[in-house]
């Protein structure tokens, strides 16, 4: 079978699955990164397209449709996603990824609608994802689409941002709220992934526990590294502190940082912490000799310094500023 749908997701699956003739033709799933809205769309897809799905509306996984669709190549799907790009670099070419979906992708998805399905009658899944990654220019020619569907053909797109999106493709789509799992639900689905510490997991993800699939790093082996620098206020150490965060690259700190802050604030204001509950004496220690206005003007700079923490060049130079910043807060 061909399952990747959460527990949470169950009754959701159920209902659209078994939609058939009174589904929305667009579909957009939208909610909040970490929660498997993407693999919900990839199991409707792979369960719309199968030939013997199961009772329960799953893809087979046997079937030829299966086969086709495991391996990249089945003729009546399309997945577009801000692909990989070679650009030229001296003598050499490089791939970077693209950080937009741009309209030549929805031009090539208005050929190939034209065409017949491979299956007499079948039916046509078209998955976009993340569809805030699309510029205007391919917003605008994917509306066209939406506006004037072509037969059979169902449009499974994903969005963690749906505030980002143009007021017109939302008009022309389903939105449907994706559900969050309760504290007992992701617990229970950290715990039976053998995720250590799964109970702080669950908080540092802030209730989005797929996130820990996306990467390798031990999150909590890490923070047991850098909360006791952080947590120095003013005087921290920046050589030390900057040493260890820096370990898993410039975004993966500012995210820490972020993270940090944000229950700084609400320690601040006698508000339940969000992502550090174990770390509340510490951070009501910090908090009340927090200015204010400075963590606001650094929580700024975490989101202008967060828009280029991929860009190789003097990383540690810019947490080094950042973190000089931070110190500065407890004046």
């Amino acid at each position: 079978m061909i399952n990747n749908i959460y527990p949470w997701q169950e009754s959701l699956y159920a209902h659209w699955v078994h939609a058939g003739e009174g589904r929305h033709h667009a579909l957009l799933f939208h909610g909040k990164t970490g929660i498997g809205k993407l693999a919900f769309a990839q199991t409707l897809a792979a369960g719309l397209l199968c030939a013997q799905p199961q009772h329960n509306g799953i893809a087979c996984g046997q079937c030829q449709s299966c086969h086709w669709l495991s391996e990249g190549a089945h003729p009546d799907f399309r997945e577009i996603t801000p692909e990989d790009d070679d650009v030229a670099d001296s003598a050499k070419k490089k791939t970077r990824k693209r950080q937009q979906i741009v309209i030549d992708q929805i031009r090539a998805l208005h050929d190939y609608l034209a065409l017949t399905s491979h299956q007499v009658g079948g039916m046509r899944v078209v998955l976009i994802h993340p569809l805030e990654a699309m510029n205007v220019a391919a917003s605008n020619a994917l509306l066209k689409l939406l506006e004037e569907p072509p037969q059979r053909t169902q449009f499974l797109l994903v969005s963690h941002q749906r505030q980002a999106l143009l007021p017109t493709i939302l008009s022309r789509c389903m939105q449907v709220d994706m559900p969050v799992p309760s504290h007992e639900q992701g617990l229970q689905w950290l715990q039976a992934q053998s995720i250590a510490q799964a109970d702080w997991v669950w908080h540092y993800s802030g209730g989005a526990p797929t996130t820990v699939l996306q990467d390798d790093l031990d999150w909590y082996g890490w923070y047991q590294q850098w909360s006791p620098h952080l947590a120095r206020g003013a005087a921290m150490d920046i050589a030390l502190a900057g040493g260890v965060l820096i370990k898993q690259g410039m975004a993966a700190a500012i995210q820490v940082l972020q993270k940090w802050l944000l229950d700084l604030w609400l320690s601040r204001h006698q508000l339940p912490l969000r992502y550090h509950p174990a770390e509340s004496a510490t951070l009501q220690t910090l908090a009340s000799k927090l200015e204010l206005a400075r963590l606001l003007a650094f929580q700024q700079q975490l989101n202008r310094f967060k828009m280029t923490a991929q860009h190789p060049l003097n990383q540690e130079l810019q947490l080094e500023q950042l973190l000089l910043q931070y110190k500065k807060m407890f004046g």
